[in-house]
């Protein structure tokens, strides 16, 4: 009996030691690689809250301590000295060195509306970076410090990395400089809210507030991502984390270098998934594609001929699964270039081409890409107009509107179906 519990204890001893020799080694790489990720502390002046109060103005003389804490709150003043003066906001972020004459990728978000860039380097060094070009639609921002023979990261492909594959993140989370973290990728191509033109690379890394714009790597040592949002019903990790690929971050790196900025391709659609009851109703096996909505006037699709109920199944040879998939692909094709889509008209495959266009300024506040989720009417109908085509193919229709989907609500109540209804 005693032969027995000793050997059970030394075949338990050998499979956890074989648990632990399948667990990666991840102290090489972070001895290599740690030292080309930095801290980036921002500096942002904040206006006085009451203008025309002189500076250096000082406080009454006999105020309460709660009055002299309510004065200095009010004024902008932490110190009581100098009220109607000038504060400044500090924000922490990461960032890591690319190339060793001093250029440093991170976040938009984490630079935005600095008046000044401070990079902290892992010999102590504290450098003034100068802001060469970010940009709000990738969260991507590029510097610049002053300096050379400095140690930088090897980019590596995000194409490669497969669901389940260890990747390693170091950064500052909440000021802790070098802090390191691992885990697994949960997914790839993952779309998220103002976030059209970033196919996410998903992970299960622990991600926390000033972790933004540090590096993702994969086990060669190679980064594949830049560590941007993390999903939180609490403001922490909660296991849900997403990083910018490096294709579409270094795309973004070689415009701003060029021109200061980014310019993204641009088809003018709005566009939303192929449900269950629409592929049906449009003779599909199975829901796939970008079903256009709307086609923005005087895009380059209305002067390609897209039309709204077209389903974009290809671009330019890549296979259109769900509408996600289509903004960041063209987001990344050169401008003018010419591209050709795959799209299901009336049952009918179809090829059109059009020239890629320029995704016009957010200021001009031109609808862009939207993918639509929800009807927007109580009745859970989601409708379109219906086009000269459809309504010739349509026997007895002259009026009426073309019921693309139907959720929850009182169409569903009432059995209605997604076709053609007045």
């Amino acid at each position: 009996m005693l032969k027995k519990v000793i050997c059970w204890v030394f075949l338990m001893v050998l499979s956890d030691q074989a648990v632990l020799a399948q667990l990666p080694d991840f102290t090489d790489m972070v001895k290599t690689n740690g030292v080309a990720v930095v801290n980036i502390s921002t500096t942002q002046k904040a206006k006085p809250a009451v203008k025309g109060m002189p500076k250096n103005q000082q406080l009454p003389e006999g105020l309460p301590p709660e009055m002299e804490e309510l004065f200095k709150h009010f004024f902008n003043d932490p110190n009581g000295g100098g009220l109607g003066g000038e504060e400044e906001a500090q924000s922490l972020g990461s960032g890591f060195i690319i190339s060793q004459d001093g250029y440093i990728l991170t976040n938009h978000h984490v630079v935005n509306n600095a008046d000044e860039i401070v990079v902290k380097l892992t010999d102590r060094r504290e450098l003034v970076a100068k802001l060469i070009g970010s940009d709000a639609r990738t969260d991507i921002a590029v510097l610049k410090v002053q300096a050379s023979g400095l140690p930088a990261v090897n980019i590596g492909s995000p194409n490669a990395l497969k669901v389940g594959e260890w990747v390693l993140a170091i950064g500052s989370p909440f000021g802790f400089d070098q802090s390191v973290t691992a885990g697994i990728v949960s997914a790839k191509g993952r779309s998220l809210p103002g976030g059209n033109y970033v196919p996410f690379i998903q992970t299960d890394v622990a991600i926390n507030p000033g972790n933004s714009g540090g590096p993702l790597f994969n086990m060669d040592g190679k980064v594949v991502g830049i560590n941007s949002q993390i999903y939180s019903r609490t403001g922490g990790f909660m296991g849900l984390s997403f990083a910018i690929p490096m294709d579409v971050a270094m795309n973004v790196v070689d415009q701003i270098k060029k021109s200061g900025k980014a310019a993204h391709g641009w088809l003018g659609v709005q566009i939303q998934d192929v449900t269950r009851q629409l592929a049906e109703s449009f003779g599909m096996k199975k829901p796939q594609g970008a079903l256009v909505s709307k086609v923005i006037p005087n895009s380059p699709a209305e002067k390609a001929g897209l039309q709204i109920g077209d389903i974009i199944t290809e671009f330019n040879g890549h296979s259109i699964d769900k509408s996600a998939d289509l903004p960041p692909m063209v987001g990344v094709t050169p401008i003018n270039e010419e591209g050709k889509l795959t799209i299901m008209r009336q049952g009918k495959t179809e090829t059109i081409d059009f020239k890629v266009g320029l995704l016009p300024d957010e200021e001009q506040k031109t609808p862009l890409y939207k993918t639509e989720t929800k009807p927007s009417n109580k009745l859970g109908l989601r409708v379109a107009d219906i086009t000269d085509e459809q309504r010739e193919s349509l026997e007895n229709v002259k009026n009426g509107v073309l019921v693309q989907d139907v959720e929850n609500g009182s169409a569903a109540d009432a059995d209605c179906e997604p076709r053609v209804g007045h």
